[in-house]
């Protein structure tokens, strides 16, 4: 299964039926990565990368090989060590629209296909498919 075959099987899902659990497990096999909005509070990723975000209003997402960069050795978001991994990491922006449009969108740079979940017929969010080999040189990590 490719991102561009995975998009499309999604695309025109119903907000709350977006992806099923052995679809997120055949796109888990095909070391691809399914992220959408859930609610207006979090980015779920489902497939190579099993996780969720709370991204109330939007956020800024680092992805790594290893999958969704989080801060556990501070406090603080200038960490050295936070900071390091940050700009070697890929970044997901959740952006969030409160009025026209579908609720939420993606903006990176990672290369990735588009689907679009629906919620009364309306698109509801734009969600992305992409390929853990598009997050750089590195070997994959089980995450």
């Amino acid at each position: 299964m490719t991102a561009k075959e995975l998009a499309e099987m999604l695309s025109g899902r119903e907000y709350g039926g977006e992806i099923s659990n052995r679809e997120a497990q055949s796109a888990k096999e095909a070391d691809l990565v399914v992220v959408y909005g859930y609610s207006d509070d979090n980015v779920e990723f489902d497939g190579a990368i099993q996780d969720e975000v709370g991204a109330y209003n939007g956020t800024t997402i680092y992805i790594t090989c290893g999958g969704i960069l989080r801060n556990p050795d501070c406090d603080r978001d200038d960490c050295p060590y936070f900071v390091q991994e940050r700009e070697k990491a890929k970044t997901i922006k959740a952006v969030w629209h409160d009025k026209g449009g579908p609720c939420w969108t993606f903006e990176t740079d990672i290369p990735h296909e588009t689907f679009t979940i629906v919620e009364d017929g309306e698109p509801w969010c734009i969600g992305i498919v992409f390929s853990m080999e598009c997050l750089g040189n590195c070997a994959h990590k089980e995450v």
